[in-house]
């Protein structure tokens, strides 16, 4: 199967019939032996998102938007790592949203994520988004609590209602030039037991593994339905949801790098053209730069 069929397959284009258990996080399309060449087509993958972000950040009139949502230990920092390893750091810029802050829960939920919003001629990369706001606000209630909105507005259909919110914003968004791509990296509970087991067992690794994490684990259940419903009902055209195995860290990143750069090459990108006028002020520039 090409790449292409590939990026087709992992894009949820029809959310009505969504189900996340047809998706297999181990899953690699039986490409298996395609894992002997991930390293040169990543590179490949890497290279040509650099020549894109170029052109994108000379154009200045659109920009990328990539939201990263998964479990604990799907793989999202090695993902965005590896993926964007080649692009100019002044092109990219990446926001990791944590706990909201006394100030964050003092405003509406998209608040926080709306002031880290890319600029044209930029790619901005959310590791987790305001999509935490139906995700483990929904999983644990008393976060709802925290956020002290007036009681009759917090209804049996308040995530029902974010979701037409989300939806709203995204569609906002996509008609001031921004390009949104969604990302689920969806790890079996399986791979996501190894890989803390990992974190615990090599001291360099000791860093990465939290308490937390582990305890969510008991939530497994509670998580994967919030995501189901969450995908389900905002994946849209304008703002699709690619839901990526990620057992496989290398079929992982090479989906995904696939991905943004088909995306981008719909954007029909092109450096700015240079007027009349424009090339004779180059002309006169270079001529007093050669007759120093």
């Amino acid at each position: 199967m090409s790449l292409d069929k590939l990026i087709a397959k992992y894009r949820v284009s029809k959310p009505e019939k969504f189900r996340l258990k047809d998706f297999d996080p181990a899953d690699a399309d039986g490409l298996d032996e395609l894992e002997e060449q991930a390293d040169e087509l990543l590179a490949k993958g890497v290279e040509a998102l650099a020549e894109l972000q170029d052109v994108l950040y000379a154009q200045d009139r659109w920009s990328v938007l990539l939201i990263f949502q998964a479990m604990d230990a799907a793989g999202k920092d090695g993902t965005i790592k590896h993926v964007l390893s080649g692009v100019n750091p002044q092109g990219v810029q990446v926001f990791s949203f944590k706990a909201p802050s006394a100030e964050e829960l003092d405003h509406d939920f998209l608040w926080r994520t709306n002031r880290c919003l890319p600029e044209r001629g930029r790619i901005g990369i959310f590791n987790r988004s305001y999509y935490e706001e139906t995700l483990v606000v929904r999983v644990h209630p008393e976060l709802l609590a925290k956020q002290r909105m007036p009681e009759k507005l917090v209804g049996k259909n308040i995530w029902e209602e974010r979701f037409e919110d989300i939806n709203a914003f995204e569609r906002y968004l996509s008609r001031n030039g921004t390009l949104i791509l969604k990302f689920f990296l969806n790890v079996s509970k399986k791979e996501q037991k190894k890989r803390f087991l990992s974190r615990l067992e090599e001291p360099e690794k000791n860093w990465k593994f939290s308490l937390a994490d582990a305890q969510e684990r008991g939530y497994w259940k509670e998580y994967q339905k919030a995501y189901d419903e969450m995908i389900r009902a905002t994946s849209t055209e304008h703002a699709p949801w690619h839901v990526i195995p990620a057992d496989n860290k290398w079929f992982t990143r090479l989906i995904v790098a696939e991905t943004v750069v088909k995306a981008m090459k719909g954007l029909k990108l092109a450096y700015p053209k240079v007027s009349g006028e424009k090339l004779k002020q180059l002309e006169a520039a270079r001529e007093a730069l050669e007759s120093e």
